[in-house]
């Protein structure tokens, strides 16, 4: 529980993707590393994606949204940044958690890039077998 002008944060993570998410009571903007967030992701998907933690506690347009993200590709970053806004409003109120928790805003997705293996030309593909 915070004080009204304190920040609460929250860290989410995603394939080799970090936010660092911090919130503020105000009026619904969000900030993506200094950038408006319709700027940094251009896809309306993931601009829609990111605000689902807000919507499903009936919390859009109250607060403000500063994150910060390092590493991954467009869809790990919104997954990082919606994870770690919906950790960081399971802070604000103990009644956010059950909702965000039904929605699987606060299960961590484990799946990762599989490596490649010697001998195969991809991860799992093989070189043309050539019987003569």
């Amino acid at each position: 529980m915070a004080k009204p002008n304190d920040y609460v944060w929250g860290v989410g993570r995603r394939k080799t993707s970090v936010a660092r998410v911090r919130i503020r009571e105000g009026s619904g903007k969000i900030t993506i590393n200094g950038k408006a967030h319709t700027d940094y992701f251009r896809l309306t998907p993931d601009q829609v994606r990111l605000s689902d933690p807000l919507r499903a506690v009936q919390a859009e347009g109250s607060f403000d949204v500063w994150a910060n993200i390092k590493g991954g590709g467009t869809t790990g970053q919104v997954g990082a940044v919606v994870m770690g806004l919906a950790r960081a409003l399971a802070r604000v109120s103990e009644e956010n958690e059950a909702a965000l928790r039904k929605d699987t805003f606060l299960t961590r997705d484990s799946r990762m890039v599989e490596r490649k293996k010697p001998g195969r030309k991809k991860a799992r593909k093989s070189f043309q077998f050539s019987k003569r």
